[in-house]
């Protein structure tokens, strides 16, 4: 498409998804206020959904694969590449089922409508990056909770998103908290294609006619290897299905 064609198709995408932000957080906080953290995390789903939905204006189409891969009713600890904003929101959308709870920068908990409350509000771990020891006790006590109640974790070990799709250094050490105090986890590595490339001139104008594929692989039980071996297992799975 040409280019000059995508800064109004961006201008209509930012505005719809500000009208959805801005509808949703007084629901958001009606289902909070009534329901408590399961009323917000249903709520918060649909900020997921509308997310997705909202950037079909741009031509980006999803494809979530083996899912069927993925144990019931225990820890889980999904581990993804990191490419762009949209891997959040399709992580959330199509593993609801799994109440995943994210390890996300701190900066996320002001300033965005609806995005900003839940953050706030639920149980996802804010981190400052600048602080790295900060993490640590957050982390854990994240870890300790996915035990206890066989929820999901979803990390993004590179800690920043990838640009061109080239994914950055895996850090370990928060991969390694998850797996020492959540020890009956599940680590289910998740390939994410393309969602850089929506996000290829920056934010403004975005890319048009891109279809986003999230490949979930197999599982590893964090109880049957040693940490060192998780870490290649899960980096190498993830990478070598990455395509530039």
């Amino acid at each position: 498409m040409n280019k000059i064609l995508l800064y109004p198709l961006t201008l209509l995408y930012y505005l719809t998804y500000l009208v959805v932000l801005c509808t949703i957080q007084p629901i958001q906080w009606i289902a909070f206020t009534v329901f408590g953290d399961k009323g917000l995390k249903m709520s918060f789903d649909y900020v997921a959904y509308f997310s997705l939905k909202c950037n079909h204006i741009l031509g980006t189409s999803y494809t979530f694969e083996n899912r069927e891969l993925i144990p019931k009713n225990v820890p889980v600890v999904f581990v993804a590449n990191h490419q762009s904003l949209l891997d959040t929101a399709g992580i959330i959308w199509y593993l609801r089922k799994f109440n995943c709870l994210f390890v996300t920068k701190k900066e996320l908990g002001k300033g965005l409508p609806s995005i900003s409350y839940f953050l706030r509000n639920g149980k996802y771990v804010l981190i400052d990056r600048s602080n790295p020891k900060q993490a640590i006790p957050k982390i854990k006590s994240l870890a300790e909770y996915i035990e206890k109640e066989n929820y999901s974790a979803v990390i993004f070990p590179e800690g920043t998103r990838s640009k061109t799709g080239i994914p950055n250094e895996f850090a370990e050490s928060g991969l390694k908290i998850l797996c020492k105090y959540a020890p009956s986890a599940y680590i289910v590595p998740i390939t994410i294609n393309n969602s850089w490339k929506v996000y290829q001139y920056g934010y403004f104008p975005l890319s048009f006619g891109h279809h986003l594929k999230f490949t979930v692989h197999k599982p590893l039980k964090v109880s049957d290897y040693s940490f060192a071996e998780i870490m290649e297992k899960t980096k190498k799975t993830i990478i070598q299905t990455i395509k530039i």
